[in-house]
């Protein structure tokens, strides 16, 4: 089963580019033989891959506007595409582009109540995705799977009470389906982790890609 995943935000520093090496190697994991662009003119993830000395799978720099029409030919015998998509405030162009491309939009998020005010108040990103969303029908494609992923979070499990949940709680009030899996808030496993190659197994990307592919297949 294929998956198409765009990583994006309005701002930078959501965690983005972790989010899409470690979803990488989960996917390469479940021998999925997957592709990943960085569409990011900083250029993090590739920056990552160079420093650590390759991953198990590509990774692309093609920071452009063209992605929807470009990224088809770099698929060859590729089973599943991620995009680290810049943030949509300042490269709304480039992300547009990638979310053409991609069936499943991911959004990660910190469980901060100024996070979340932050990438919600003046309408911007609601409006892009909604703006995007129709393109995709008018040019024939079926709407994307759009969930917010909460990563930094207190704890690896979904909790009852806490910011955590509050924030859970807050996307689901704005109408967003929110994973059930989250990511904790473990900088030597993963934010610090640049540099290094990766595992997935036994983390929670193993089960947001597990997730991921229950949802697309209904």
């Amino acid at each position: 089963m294929t998956l198409t995943i765009a990583l994006v935000n309005l701002k930078p520093g959501v965690g983005k580019s972790t989010s899409a090496v470690f979803l990488g190697q989960a996917l390469y994991e479940a021998g999925d033989n997957p592709l990943v662009v960085d569409a990011d003119k900083g250029r993090s993830t590739q920056r990552w891959e160079e420093l650590a000395g390759g991953f198990h799978f590509p990774v692309i720099s093609k920071a452009t506007r063209t992605l929807h029409t470009d990224i088809p030919d770099l698929m060859e015998n590729r089973g599943s595409l991620i995009v680290d998509v810049p943030q949509v405030e300042d490269h709304a162009g480039i992300a547009r582009s990638a979310l053409r491309i991609c069936s499943t939009w991911v959004l990660p998020i910190a469980p901060s109540i100024i996070e979340v005010d932050r990438m919600f108040a003046d309408g911007t990103l609601v409006e892009f995705l909604d703006n995007t969303q129709e393109l995709r029908t008018d040019t024939g494609q079926a709407p994307a799977d759009v969930v917010v992923l909460l990563n930094r979070t207190n704890t690896a499990r979904m909790t009852k009470g806490g910011p955590d949940a509050d924030v859970r709680q807050l996307f689901r009030d704005k109408g967003f389906v929110v994973l059930d899996t989250q990511i904790p808030h473990n900088d030597d496993r993963y934010r610090q982790s640049g540099g290094q190659r990766v595992r997935a197994i036994g983390t929670p990307y193993e089960r947001v890609i597990r997730e991921l592919k229950q949802r697309q297949a209904g």
